[in-house]
């Protein structure tokens, strides 16, 4: 049964006379907190907060001296006490609380300072199963919660980056805070408990492998607000949530405009395309236009790459991200800047080849540090109406797996790597996805049609346009290998990729209609394997 409102209205202004400060992150503490006092604040604090305020020769009052209770069990029970809790959450213009107060001693806060254990920074660390439990705070969000829910009488900061904007209110406002003010205070209160809930459920679930507990929650922190999202007339910001990985939320900008909704989408798109790429084995890059690759190849060197990447659509990689596995150098910097292009993200850059880039003021170049782990575990996370679709990263990965020759003729050395070559591809384009592939370079892609043989047509079409830039006198499909994210429903598909020039095929297989298939394959000579895989990308 719910509670019932008694309706009291709440004052536009309250006096801040009191506060009530518990920080784990102290930045700008001192300099905030001696502002309050000049403001004639009376200050009460808990453990080595108070320590630092009363280090720095600011009077303040421990908790333990208003509760009459002394902190124990190692700090874990020091503010769970009515004496505090019933200064936080008494409805003032309530007599009966007022009585409460008076045959209590509970004396009001006005405002309540708290940030939180660090749960997240330990999570992140690695720290061990005990230390990160340690870490889960339980005074702090019972008094933010508390304090944020009687915002009509309590303003609460959770955030030290809000430090200037509560002391300018009550400069504004000869010592008091507004009640929109406190609405405000209160919101963002109650999203950093909600954010901080999640990381801990979050990683409970993780932690004892609940592959689907019952309950989910997302959380993260405010990185930057766009101008607009995929399109002008909607909004979209940028949330980060500390997960580690290697990406566009972890990487350096180094120069260039700030990134877009639709540059942060491409430009994960692309990192974790070319991550597939192991750099200890080959130079490798990845060219993304909308989410989807338009070039990617490796090579004995980074700019060797990137051209044979560039040259298999030259007209969609105008505009586009360009991912590289290895440090990007002053050669292939040369190379990428003569073309326009969005972003480029790389584990590092030489001095030399950052001045390079330099010299074009809006291209975004990004160092990440590192290259992501393309076999790690994780979630991704779909917005549908009236909820989320949730489920593990697709961690497939092609050398991990257990190819089946399905024909009469097996693929040869040649072949075989260029199938795993397209395999490792077609994982990160659109469904329904082809993806031609010869001398470890990408010829042609066919991505995101409702049919699978029309996206073998386009990328054999795509191939085509790429000799015809190039002088060639034939499409490079000749003589090139064929990669399908799912199974061939139908010979047609196959069919048209054999008509297209590919000599190989790599697929899950799967299909009812699989020995048809096969049938078709080996009338037409070519070799065909069977993953077992599919990698449907929606």
């Amino acid at each position: 049964m719910a509670v019932v409102s008694k309706n009291i209205p709440a004052p536009d202004l309250v006096a801040v006379s009191r506060a009530l400060i518990s920080v784990s992150d102290k930045t700008g503490l001192i300099d905030f907190v001696r502002a309050l006092t000049k403001h004639g604040v009376e200050i009460v604090s808990t453990g080595g907060t108070r320590k630092a305020i009363a280090e720095a020769g600011i009077a303040v009052t421990d908790v333990s001296d208003v509760t009459g209770f002394p902190e124990i069990m190692d700090g874990r029970v020091k503010t769970l006490h009515p004496l505090v809790h019933g200064g936080l959450l008494a409805v003032r213009g309530d007599q009966e609380h007022q009585k409460a107060m008076h045959d209590h001693g509970i004396r009001p806060f006005d405002l309540v300072v708290i940030n939180l254990y660090p749960f997240e920074e330990v999570r992140r660390a690695g720290g061990d199963y005990a230390a990160t439990v340690e870490n889960i705070d339980i005074g702090g969000p019972a008094m933010v919660r508390a304090s944020a829910k009687n915002h009509a009488y309590v303003g609460i900061v959770t955030d030290p980056t809000d430090y200037p904007l509560v002391l300018e209110a009550l400069e504004e406002n000869a010592g008091s805070l507004s009640y929109q003010f406190r609405q405000r205070l209160a919101a963002k209160a109650f999203a950093r408990t909600a954010a901080y809930d999640a990381a801990i459920s979050g990683w409970f679930a993780e932690t004892l492998a609940i592959e689907h507990p019952v309950w989910r929650a997302f959380g993260g922190r405010l990185e930057q607000v766009m101008r607009y999202g995929e399109n002008p007339h909607q909004d979209a910001a940028f949330y980060v949530n500390g997960d580690p990985r290697p990406g566009v939320a972890t990487a350096r900008q180094l120069q260039g405009k700030q990134l877009s909704y639709n540059n942060i989408n491409d430009t994960d798109a692309a990192y974790e395309l070319v991550s597939e790429f192991d750099p200890a084995r080959t130079a490798a890059v990845a060219i993304i236009k909308h989410a989807n690759p338009c070039g990617v190849a490796e090579g004995a060197t980074l700019k060797d790459a990137y051209l044979k990447a560039l040259a298999c659509d030259p007209v969609s990689a105008f505009g586009g991200i360009v991912a590289l596995n290895r440090t990007l150098d002053a050669e292939a910097a040369e190379e990428i800047v003569r073309i326009f292009t969005e972003v480029i993200i790389a584990p590092a850059a030489t001095d030399e080849a950052i001045a390079i880039v330099a010299a074009k003021k809006n291209l975004r170049l990004l160092i990440a540090g590192s290259l992501p782990d393309p076999r790690s575990k994780g979630l991704t996370v779909k917005s549908v109406a009236g909820g989320l679709l949730v489920q593990s990263r697709d961690s497939g990965v092609v050398d991990d797996l257990e190819l089946k020759v399905v024909t009469k003729r097996a693929p040869t050395d040649r072949e075989l790597a260029d199938l795993k070559f397209a395999f490792r591809v077609a994982k990160h384009v659109k469904s329904n996805a082809i993806v031609y592939v010869r001398d470890g370079a990408t010829v042609g892609i066919g991505a995101g049609q409702m049919s699978r043989v029309d996206s073998s047509r386009i990328a054999a079409g795509k191939a085509a346009d790429a000799a015809e830039a190039e002088g060639l006198k034939e499409p490079m499909t000749i003589g090139s290998v064929v990669a399908s994210d799912a199974f061939f429903p139908f010979a047609d598909g196959l069919l048209s990729a054999v008509e297209a020039g590919a000599t190989a095929v790599i697929q899950p297989g799967g299909s009812v209609n699989d020995q048809a298939v096969i049938d078709a394959a080996d009338e037409a000579g070519i070799a065909m394997v069977f993953t077992g895989m599919r990698h449907f990308r929606h």
